[in-house]
């Protein structure tokens, strides 16, 4: 069984193929700038790699290119197309509907229904899938829900103190993100330690951040909440915010609801706070360096946010067995990890600086002493959402 992976943008197109018998990745590759009169469009099959212009008015027509480059009779990994026994998509959020669902009418109406939460997400996949359904229906679509890795969240951690029927009515509960990647590390870090009875922190952080405490392998509490906007500050998305600043916000700047949402949804975060240098942690870590106060600022709230998560998330878990950090950042901000390490000794858990600083690829970052193992774990999302959709499909 080979499955393509597909990672949508309003317009872009990114994959990887997967052959499922063995979990080896096939190719990868892309097209960006949908749309426009010429598209960039890239393949990588081992070590042959090509990109071309062409014309690609829609993702219909970019998943048929992307299909001819996979089948060029020379290079390509495919024989035929018909070999793709589905794509699969890490979809944000289905509000009502969640977990590893076959892409249908009802679930697109579903993920229509949470458009305002997901203002960056959801549309450009609905749209893309609606368009996928209609002029490639021979390939079955399956969406693997982010939420779905945190349907085992207990109530109390997934309920806000507001009139519950609020909660229940309209889908207004903490319902986690990230998942393809909290679930990956929870299934690595198993692998790894040998054992399937671990309490992990996954610290997942990058241009969107969260943390996700494990049990098990299975998700009991997550710094996101009712949306991806959320918890930890994102690289320009506010984070956790209160909402009774709404109204200020509108009669000082004299905007409107949807225009202070978008301006905290655009221009907060690291960006913000930053005062619009840049949401970008390389570049702020290199200004504060330099002496900039406010790239200071972002990186010194950004530490103590993450601490202040994690502090929370030892005493749910009763400790922790591990803590991993993955992502962009966390993969490779090795100055990020030990301020976040920082002075825990008496909690049990000691960086061990070496070893932090020179870390590549998978790694332990922990001293001889810490009674917590640290590590550093690429993630893989896009393994997850080909194992779900194989799932999926031998099940049905």
């Amino acid at each position: 069984m080979k499955i393509l992976v597909a990672n949508l943008g309003s317009t872009s197109f990114k994959y990887r193929l997967f052959d499922m018998d063995s979990e080896t990745q096939l190719a990868r590759g892309g097209i960006d700038r949908i749309g426009s009169p010429e598209s960039s469009c890239s393949v990588q099959i081992g070590d042959w790699k090509e990109e071309v212009t062409a014309q690609v008015p829609d993702h219909a027509v970019a998943v048929r290119k992307c299909l001819s480059q996979l089948t060029d009779p020379e290079n390509g990994c495919l024989k035929d197309a018909a070999e793709v026994s589905a794509i699969g998509f890490k979809a944000v959020h289905g509000g009502r509907v969640s977990g590893v669902q076959r892409v249908t009418d009802d679930v697109l109406s579903a993920m229509a229904e949470m458009n305002d939460v997901a203002p960056a997400h959801n549309p450009p996949y609905i749209a893309a899938m609606r368009l996928l359904s209609e002029q490639l229906p021979e390939i079955p679509l399956v969406a693997a829900f982010e939420t779905g890795f945190h349907q085992t969240i207990p109530d109390r951690l997934r309920y806000y103190a507001i009139p519950k029927q609020w909660s229940d009515e309209f889908q207004i509960k903490k319902w986690g993100f990230h998942g393809a990647s909290h679930r990956y590390i929870a299934t690595r870090s198993a692998e790894i330690l040998g054992r399937d009875d671990l309490r992990v922190i996954s610290c997942h952080l990058g241009g969107s951040s969260s943390l996700c405490a494990i049990r098990n392998r299975q998700s009991t509490a997550s710094t996101m909440g009712m949306s991806p906007q959320t918890g930890l500050p994102q690289n320009n998305r506010v984070g956790d915010f209160d909402a009774y600043a709404l109204p200020l916000l509108m009669e000082k700047t004299g905007k409107s609801l949807t225009e202070v949402l978008a301006d905290l949804g655009n221009q907060g975060g690291l960006l913000g706070l930053s005062s619009g240098l840049s949401g970008d942690m390389r570049d702020l870590e290199e200004a504060a360096a330099q002496g900039n106060p406010d790239a200071k600022l972002a990186l010194d709230m950004y530490t103590s946010e993450v601490r202040r998560y994690l502090g929370g998330m030892l005493v749910e878990l009763g400790g922790a067995d591990a803590i991993v950090f993955t992502g962009g950042i966390g993969e490779n901000g090795k100055e990020l990890r030990k301020e976040i390490c920082a002075n825990l000794q008496e909690l049990g858990i000691e960086l061990d600086e070496a070893k932090n600083d020179s870390a590549k690829g998978e790694a332990s970052i922990h001293s001889a002493n810490s009674k917590t193992q640290l590590w550093v774990i690429p993630t893989n999302e896009e393994i997850i959402v080909a194992r779900q959709s194989k799932q999926l499909l031998e099940s049905t």
